[in-house]
């Protein structure tokens, strides 16, 4: 389960302008895509994004973590809140930062040894990423990995 995840706060999906209006702005930034949260709710402190409610899924939290982390000026996201059945036996999940020069393809290629498996990667990640063709550096995806 994830607690505390870090992201870089200069870079993301501009959605607010002043932190008072964030938790509103993040909130219905996830909704619009739901990965599977009901009972979303969102505080943000510092750059701190603290989120609660309950996901259908392991798979369902780390999206709306992720979701709300690659938010511009968001640096940090908490979800001890938000409550998750475990992820089923055999389930593993590697985080990996988007770097410059990077494409799903190279990712896909790295972890899968296989380019053209960049699919199983962007089905796993549709609700953080939006254009295939648009990833950015710093941006965080969920990489499924088979045991």
């Amino acid at each position: 389960m994830i607690g505390l995840f870090n992201f870089a706060r200069t870079i993301g999906t501009k959605l607010f302008k002043e932190e008072e209006e964030a938790p509103k702005k993040i909130q219905a930034y996830i909704e619009k895509d739901n990965p599977g949260v009901k009972d979303l709710k969102i505080t943000v402190k510092e750059g701190i994004a603290t989120l609660s409610g309950e996901a259908e899924s392991s798979s369902a939290l780390e999206k709306a973590v992720l979701m709300a982390g690659n938010v511009l000026g968001i640096g940090e996201v908490k979800a001890d809140d938000l409550i998750a059945p475990p992820a089923p036996v055999g389930t593993t999940v590697q985080y990996y930062e988007i770097k410059k020069g990077d494409s799903l393809w190279k990712i896909a290629n790295k972890f899968y040894g296989n380019g053209s498996q960049y699919k199983k990667i962007l089905a796993e990640n549709l609700e953080v990423i939006k254009d295939p063709d648009l990833i950015y550096s710093g941006q965080k995806i969920r990489i499924p990995l088979d045991d």
